[in-house]
């Protein structure tokens, strides 16, 4: 994957080392608009000082790493270029739609974080979070998907193995994912589906879920097609990768190898040739329409 010498986004929050926002303590006039609450309305004062404090670290800017190595900026610089990709993707097509294309932030973090939507640790891997809007990644997980998933094959022990080389697309692939999850939401799919899933067994709450995560992986394939048209930046071997990626992190695959069998009732994120299959199939249209994971009986 050739990736270098294109824009780089601004909307990266690197909370990478001593880029993590520090949580502030609680003032005394938080502590006495908690009691005031609790005494006239009866709302704890737990959750008030909980909404309190998420307010203060909201407010609270994220300052850069305190020592950035050559190895966090060039990851920072890759995952920059390939979000400015999904920017340059995906504003197009949304006019197309007659809508607005606002982009998510980024967040790097290293080791655990705090969104919108709760706490979580490098363990989680890559997730969206739909109440602030953002992709939180630990770029320690590419490293992961090299050693530990045999992603893309390991090649050394830097953060991210890149310069055009084995693994790299399979890295974008993921980030394309998660910006698909954004995509869902300003389309307002998210919320659609959360709706249903509330009202849903779990079973069908479940599926609900394995649709919305290969109509991702479908939007992750349309933004390949479309930037390959737009940079050429696809080498032999990169679609493999991803396929590859989808492959092995498919609810099947995953749970056979670590509980030796699989129960398709509680996948929630869809099997290994489901994800396969929708990716490629976004990626061999470049049509969002094709991507209607909901419309469709069979997945």
């Amino acid at each position: 994957m050739q990736w270098r010498g294109r824009r780089q986004s601004s909307n990266i929050e690197d909370r990478r080392g001593g880029g993590a926002k520090k949580a502030g303590g609680i003032s005394i006039v938080g502590l006495i608009i908690a009691l005031i609450l609790w005494q006239v309305f009866g709302i704890s004062p737990e959750t008030t000082l909980g909404v309190t404090q998420q307010i203060q670290n909201a407010n609270t800017p994220a300052t850069t790493p305190a020592t950035e190595t050559a190895d966090m900026a060039e990851s920072r610089e890759f995952v920059a270029t390939v979000l400015a990709d999904t920017e340059e993707v995906w504003t197009p097509i949304f006019n197309q739609l007659g809508k607005t294309y606002q982009a998510p932030t980024l967040v790097l973090f290293s080791g655990a974080v705090q969104s919108a939507c709760g706490s979580a640790t490098s363990a989680s891997g890559p997730f969206y979070c739909p109440a602030d809007q953002k992709v939180y990644l630990d770029t320690g997980f590419f490293r992961d998907m090299r050693t530990q998933m045999d992603i893309g094959g390991e090649q050394n022990n830097t953060e991210l193995t890149r310069n055009d080389q084995a693994g790299d697309f399979a890295q974008a692939y993921v980030i394309a994912h998660e910006v698909g999850h954004h995509v869902q939401t300003l389309l307002g799919i998210s919320s659609q589906v959360r709706q249903a899933q509330a009202q849903a067994s779990k079973a069908t709450a479940n599926n609900l879920s394995v649709r919305q995560e290969l109509q991702a992986d479908c939007f992750a394939g349309l933004w390949a097609r479309h930037n390959h048209e737009r940079t050429q930046f696809l080498q032999q071997g990169d679609i493999e990768e991803a396929l590859d990626a989808a492959e092995k992190i498919g609810d099947d695959y995953l749970q056979h190898k670590a509980q030796g069998h699989a129960v398709p009732d509680s996948f929630t994120h869809g099997t290994s040739a489901q994800r396969k299959q929708w990716f490629y199939r976004g990626f061999e249209t470049g049509d969002i329409k094709q991507c209607d994971t909901f419309a469709t009986r069979n997945i």
